[in-house]
């Protein structure tokens, strides 16, 4: 029979947990050997620890946060409320009222910059990924309300614009799998969206960009409830979804993922061939000429 520890799920909790301690262990230039013989474990049970392949005691946390110095009230309390949650699996709110963790808890960016593939279907509009700065900027303004500092609008258009550096490694993989809708949505105007699509042309041109169009003829298809996105993250992590909504975003991780990657599967099939989306991208990038 696998013991508990074989049983372990590596969840995001316990991921996001162990990167923490490590950068923590690191920013004090403190070695796997000194701060596991500090602990009374081997240094091989803590990097599993810090790996997220067996989950971290509460109280070699608590312990440890001494070692490093965290004495923050906010953030012990969340690093020590994470081990203890480490087990739970399959859906959490990013951020709801009264919640331990918050905004900089789990982000779009630290599940994309560890995920091996990038899996995104859209109803409404171009994922951020592939957004253009026009349509970036515009979307943002529409967020913000007509009072926003332009400091702030600026500020949230920077960090949309750098996390498209991930695309960059090629060790990383992105599909998209648009709704035809989205193709036909004036976001900014004629100029934008026509500079949006020739971008979508553009970029799928790297091997390691797949963008896809459902058409709008295709009929009922399991996009029934709506954009997600879908992060198949290296072994042995699960898979992580994750679902905007109004009040937030909903995560959801291990069996309940499996839905959103069946659900994926299915979507492709629905959808125009990559030759065949690019193709109707062009096309529509010319009728807006």
């Amino acid at each position: 029979m696998p013991t508990k520890r074989e049983q372990f799920v590596q969840t995001i909790r316990a991921q996001w947990l162990g990167q923490r301690m490590r950068e923590l262990r690191d920013d004090r230039g403190l070695t796997l050997k000194y701060v596991a013989a500090y602990l009374g474990v081997e240094f091989s049970t803590l990097a599993r620890y810090e790996r997220a392949e067996w989950p971290f005691r509460r109280d070699h946390v608590m312990a440890l946060l001494d070692v490093y110095g965290v004495y923050d009230e906010r953030d012990r309390t969340q690093l020590v409320q994470l081990a203890q949650d480490a087990w739970r699996i399959n859906k959490w709110e990013e951020d709801f009222e009264g919640a331990v963790y918050d905004a900089t808890f789990v982000d779009y960016p630290w599940l994309e910059s560890r995920a091996r593939e990038i899996c995104a279907y859209s109803t409404m509009i171009v994922p951020g990924l592939l957004q253009t700065a026009g349509y970036a900027e515009t979307m943002i303004r529409h967020y913000e309300g007509s009072a926003a500092a332009e400091h702030r609008v600026q500020k949230w258009l920077h960090l949309r614009l750098d996390r498209q550096k991930v695309l960059n490694d090629k060790d990383t993989r992105l599909t998209a799998i648009l709704e035809e809708s989205v193709l036909h949505r004036p976001v900014g105007g004629r100029g934008v969206l026509r500079g949006q699509l020739e971008h979508l042309k553009e970029i799928s041109r790297r091997p390691q960009i797949d963008i896809r169009v459902i058409p709008t003829n295709a009929g009922a298809h399991d996009g029934t409830y709506g954009s997600f996105f879908l992060f198949q993250m290296p072994p042995p992590y699960p898979a992580v979804s994750c679902v905007e909504h109004l009040a937030g975003r909903l995560f959801v991780e291990a069996t309940s993922a499996e839905r959103y990657e069946k659900a994926y599967a299915s979507l492709r099939e629905a959808a125009l061939s990559d030759s065949e989306s690019v193709a109707l991208i062009a096309t529509l990038a010319e009728e807006l000429s």
